[in-house]
């Protein structure tokens, strides 16, 4: 089998790789012409080693280790962001409190934030990868550029050798030449051009590909423009709630303050006017109220509304004064003396309504507040289940011993 090299000892690669129009440009049949063919100029030698050179720069990938790093630190901000959407979820699957819905707020804010540098960093890694692939495309042409000038001069070459193209060697042969040599130098040309000629398909087809993927990375860059303009508006939005959430937390704040202040003034001015009462009478006669503990008689019908003790507020975690029950009752509805007693009050209480205070033996008090109409009058005795008034829509009860507030649950059955 016959080797695939330059069949010309005497020759280099270079010197066989470009025929040139001048070698029969004196005589197209002489021995003087096919010698003339050795002296092919150096600068071909410098084309085919520039060529090699850049097919291996092109293959080296442009800025790769930052192009990774941009990468990695894309798919951190977006595991940071599954984990603040799964934290959101959670706080917004629970009964909001103030420390709730601010956590929500800032977790909402956080998120927006994490989402716009998704966006900022995507967008720069597509701008990256459009840029490389914009220095791959231009290396690409500046090598089809090379292959392309090496192509033309080998049609020159050819045209100048005429139709008969590369068989002008045999042509150009004597009677007592060697065939052998002159097939095996025909062959390297025709492989030679074959190679060159597959080379510009490569290149043309690899620029081509390089082309798609800069549209599709320019359409990719674009995309994340307008979701990084879009999540710059939602992080406005998410800050603009927080101020909101914030201001009405304040204000929120503010009002149950006074609320619970007010409560607290109301409860201490209360407590002060039974001790009063207590002090300016003398102890009733008979079986003390504290010896009837779960036998006596509800004071109207209802479901209680608010327990016995200090209210706390679900949604800001504070707590309001509360002595009594709170009932909900029909309007009009007939509200009961729950024990054989003395009025001691029976007028309009500050912060409480329409108010009966009811003494009993053992120092004693109920009391029976928020009432839309008084029944009986100050200094009346009453007997266990006489009718002190019509209930409103709800109904607030104590019972004190020794003027301290108690749970009426404790009395009632």
């Amino acid at each position: 089998m016959m080797p695939d090299r330059p069949p010309v000892a005497k020759r280099s690669s270079s010197e066989a790789a470009l025929i040139g129009a001048d070698c029969y440009s004196s005589s197209m049949g002489s021995r003087a012409a096919r010698s003339a063919a050795g002296f092919a100029p150096v600068g071909v030698a410098l084309l085919v080693l520039t060529v090699t050179l850049l097919f291996v720069f092109i293959d080296r990938p442009v800025d790769a280790q930052n192009l990774e790093t941009r990468a990695a630190d894309l798919a951190s901000m977006r595991r940071q962001i599954a984990v603040l959407h799964g934290r959101l979820e959670a706080v917004s699957s629970r009964e909001t409190t103030l420390e709730d819905e601010l956590g929500r707020v800032e977790a909402e804010r956080e998120l927006q934030e994490l989402r716009l540098g998704e966006a900022t960093a995507a967008l720069e890694l597509a701008d990256a990868q459009a840029t490389a692939t914009e220095e791959r495309i231009a290396q690409l042409e500046a090598s089809i550029a090379l292959v392309r000038d090496d192509l033309r001069r080998r049609l020159v070459g050819l045209y100048r050798l005429g139709g008969h193209g590369y068989l002008r060697f045999v042509l150009a042969l004597e009677a007592d030449d060697d065939l052998l040599p002159v097939l095996r130098q025909l062959r390297y040309l025709v492989r030679r051009d074959r190679r060159a000629i597959d080379r510009w398909q490569v290149l043309g087809e690899r620029l081509e590909g390089e082309r798609a993927a800069l549209a599709a990375r320019r359409a990719e860059a674009d995309a994340w423009r307008g979701r990084e303009q879009v999540r710059r508006d939602e992080l406005a939005a998410a800050e603009s709630r927080r101020r909101e959430v914030l201001e009405r937390v304040g204000r929120e704040r503010r009002r149950l303050a006074a609320e619970t202040e007010a409560l607290e003034a109301k409860a201490r001015k209360l407590s002060r006017f039974v001790a009063a009462l207590g002090g300016a009478s003398e102890d009733l006669l008979g079986e003390p109220l504290d010896e009837f503990r779960g036998v006596l008689d509800w004071p109207a019908d209802g479901e209680v509304a608010i327990g016995f003790g200090p209210r706390r507020e679900r949604r800001y975690r504070t707590e309001v004064p509360h002595n009594g029950l709170t009932l909900t009752t029909d309007p009009g509805s007939r509200v009961r003396a729950v024990f054989p007693g003395e009025v001691r009050f029976a007028a309009d209480f500050e912060g409480y309504g329409p108010t009966v205070i009811v003494q009993h033996a053992g120092r004693a008090f109920t009391l029976y507040a928020g009432l839309a109409l008084l029944n009986v009058e100050k200094g009346e005795v009453i007997s266990l289940g006489d009718v002190v008034g019509a209930a409103s829509d709800s109904l607030y009860f104590e019972i004190r011993v020794r003027n301290e507030p108690r749970d009426p649950r404790a009395w009632l059955r």
